[in-house]
This record gives C-alpha cells, structure tokens and sequence, in this order.
C-alpha cells in the first residue's frame, strides 16, 4: 500500500507563526528587571509582576511609581506600546483599601484558598491594606509589609475615614495568654476569643468588666484585669533581657505551626516576631528577612558575644555553586542557651554536657544579629501600628 502525504497543512505553518505573539522585546525586558531589582526584590512584600509580550505591557503592581517610571523610559525610547498593568489597589475596590482583623487569629495564606499554605497571621485590631479580591479573598499586606491572602470572615474592609475614625477611639490590650470576650458578665455565650496582642475598642466599664466593640461591629464584656489602655501597654513595652525572656518562656511548649505568629501555633521566625512584638516591636516576617535587621555580633560560634534577645541564624553556607539558604531562628537567653520554635517551643544549648545540647542546631549555625538598640529599616515600633499611614 503506498502512503500519501498531505502537504497541505505545511504551507500553513508561515501563517500560523506569522499570527504568534512576539517575544520579548530584550531592552524592554532588561527595564522590567532592573526596576524589579529596585523596587521589588522580595516578592513578599512588594509585586512587580510584568511582562512585555505583543507590543503590552501585561501583569499588576504594587509599584506605582515605578510603573510611571517604566512608562516614561519606553515612550523617551520612542517604543509604541498598550499598558495593560493593572496597578493595585485595585480599581474594583473602591475606597475600601484598608481594613481590620476581626478574630483573635486570621490566618494569612499564600494562595486565595483554605487549602493554601498558611503564609502568616494577623491578629485581632491589626490595620491591613487591602490590594485585590479573588472570590472570598483579599490580598493584604501586614504592618510589617508581607503580602499574603485573607479571607472575608477575617477583616472588617474600611474607607481610609473610617479607619481614621477607628484610630480614635479609646482601646485596651488584651494581656493574657489566651481568653474570651462574653455576650455578659454571666459569661454564658463566648462572643469571640483572644489571645495576647489583640486589640479592641474600650466602650464602657462597670469596674470588673469592660464593655468592647470589635471592627466588625460586634460587642461583648472582656475581664478589666486581662486589659491594658492601648497607651499604658505602648509605655511600658520594653526590649529589655527580662522582659524578652519571660515572654519567650510564658510560650514554652507552645507547638509548631508552619506560618503561625501567635500563641495559637508558631513557626521559628513566627516565634521571635512574638517575642519582640508583646516587647514592643515589629520585625519582619521570615528568618530569611530577620537576618538582614540590626548589627552582625557572631560568625565564629563565640558565645561570649552575645546578649540576651540577639537572633541566631541557622541553614546552609554558601557555596561557589549556591547562595546561602536561612531556614531557621532562635533568640538567645544566655548560659550557652537559645530558645526556639522546632517542633514546639524550646530550649536548647551548644554546651556538650548540657541534657539540651543541641548538635543539629550547632552544625549548621550561620550567625547572630541584634536587633535591640540598633537602627534598622526593617523594624518598627509597636507604637507605629495604630497610624493611618
């Protein structure tokens, strides 16, 4: 039987690839990328996601100005162009770019999902910029800059006026572990519960108990003796050793949680955030941006070096072939020991004859830093959450 070809479909081919869409144009693409490199080094706190494909400029930002700037470097080049970025906030928000967490723990994730990994958490009274909505999500970014994904139930969404107005009003700290807020002082039905850090609005008090409102609206009665005025807690926070130390044990045993920065579940960086947070201040999200906070004490494995309340690093070394990889924290407490969340909170030491020696940890310490006492870009104090900038 013989065969016949049909050579058709190969005069075709000129066609199909004339109607393709252009690659990358490779000065635009360097453009992209270097302004990246400005503006969004860390995808976790900033987005720069575009691209130039057929004749547009495609993706969505955070970065406006930079966006402007990009803009104006191809129109100078005489380089024709359709904007197609979607600069965010995003346009189908309206005015209400801004919000409040109204439970004790809003988990944060990296994707629009429940199913997602859990990215970070916010808690009770923390303000978010609200950038995009998919479905039931909002992507928000935390005081300390990390961009991650909300769901609805979590967040009281707001005007910027109406979180001004939020910022005025009286209110307390909850200072305990963990407790409730109840519907009345009989405490028969838990309106919501609390963990330490949460913030409320103080509405009434009968001596016992105070009256608060959360950001959503709903109201309940919290013990007067959990509570501290929002001014007196911001006056007496300190990152002192002492201080640092009974937080970091009032937490002992608390479990690991991939992504948890509360007394809920903490992961190691999640664990020191805590820490420094109940102290009175905002430090980044992950190890990997921890380590670029505050001033290099060790690199030697030099114990007397260090304080109490300095971070050290661990992971990988790097090499000719790799970068170096930060995948865990502690903060040390002294005596050859550090504290830190593996599995749960612990205690471990680098003395040989300790029963909490700690060879893993020992093996692959990288360095320490201290972030008390020392300026650093990256860290904030807790007195700069409750502004509405």
């Amino acid at each position: 039987m013989k065969l016949r070809f049909n050579y058709y479909p190969l005069l075709l081919l000129p066609l199909i690839f004339g109607c393709s869409e252009k690659s990358e144009d490779p000065r635009i693409t360097q453009k992209i990328e270097e302004l990246r490199l400005e503006v969004a080094p860390d995808k976790r706190v900033a987005l720069w996601n575009i691209s130039f494909e057929n004749d547009s400029l495609k993706g969505e930002t955070d970065q406006p100005q930079a966006l402007e700037t990009l803009t104006s470097s191809l129109k100078a080049d005489g380089i024709d162009y359709i904007n197609a970025v979607e600069e965010l906030p995003q346009a189908s928000l309206g005015d209400q770019t801004r919000a409040l967490v109204t439970i004790s723990v809003a988990n944060i994730r990296s994707n629009p999902r429940h199913s997602a990994e859990l990215a970070t958490q916010a808690l009770l009274g923390t303000p978010l910029k609200v950038l995009k909505k998919e479905g039931s999500w909002f992507l928000v970014q935390t005081p300390d800059g990390y961009l991650s994904w909300v769901d609805a139930a979590g967040i009281q969404l707001m005007t910027d006026e109406e979180l001004a107005s939020w910022f005025t009003k009286p209110k307390v700290v909850f200072t305990s572990l963990s407790g409730h807020i109840w519907d009345s002082p009989k405490e028969e039905m838990m309106v919501s519960d609390l963990v330490a850090g949460n913030i409320l609005v103080a509405e009434e008090s009968n001596g016992k108990w105070v009256k608060v409102s959360l950001p959503d609206g709903r109201t309940g009665w919290v013990e007067d003796e959990t509570l501290m005025p929002w001014e007196q807690w911001i006056a007496t926070r300190e990152t002192s050793a002492d201080k640092l130390i009974t937080t970091a044990k009032s937490m002992m045993g608390i479990p690991y949680l991939w992504g948890g920065t509360s007394i809920k579940g903490v992961d190691c960086s999640g664990f020191t955030k805590t820490i420094y947070y109940l102290n009175g201040k905002v430090i980044p999200r992950d190890a990997s941006q921890q380590i670029n906070e505050g001033e290099q004490v060790d690199v030697d494995k030099n114990w007397d070096n260090l304080e109490v309340g300095d971070l050290l690093f661990f992971g990988e070394k790097a090499t000719d072939e790799k970068k170096e990889r930060v995948v865990h924290v502690g903060m040390w407490i002294g005596n050859n020991e550090f504290i830190h969340s593996r599995g749960r909170v612990r205690i471990s030491s680098f003395d040989p004859d300790s029963p909490n020696f700690d060879e893993y940890e020992l093996n692959r310490y990288l360095r320490t830093k201290r972030i008390i006492n020392k300026q650093s870009d990256g860290v904030i104090s807790v007195s700069e959450l409750l502004t509405n900038e």
